[in-house]
């Protein structure tokens, strides 16, 4: 599996555009066939801040991504939104498939 994870600071009067293209985004790549899981969230440390998480089946997958046209309209209009440089991890790991349940927290029954 593909795990990547990227911060992306936003320019706080790009926010609209931003909470508009990120929406977009994240439903086309949730919708291709390799996807494991995609989404963003909001730093709790700094609101202008948020942080992509996703999961791709493998490399092909991965390679398939980049080639979509989604991918192509977020790259070129996120350089007016952002106010830094985003930061990426990558990692390709064939033993994680996915999420999976944390054993230190369970819901407490009332």
């Amino acid at each position: 599996m593909i795990l990547i994870v990227v911060k992306f600071p936003i320019r706080p009067d790009r926010q609209d555009e931003w909470e508009q293209l990120s929406g977009y985004y994240a439903k086309a790549v949730n919708a291709e066939p390799g996807c494991v899981f995609f989404e963003f969230s909001r730093s709790v440390e700094d609101a202008q801040t948020y942080v992509c998480i996703e999961g791709f089946a493998d490399e092909a997958a991965g390679g398939e991504h980049m080639r979509q046209e989604h991918v192509a309209r977020f790259m070129a209009e996120m350089p007016d939104i952002v106010s830094g440089q985003p930061q990426i991890i990558y990692v390709d790991a064939e033993d994680v498939g996915g999420f999976g349940p944390m054993g230190e927290i369970t819901p407490r029954q009332s």
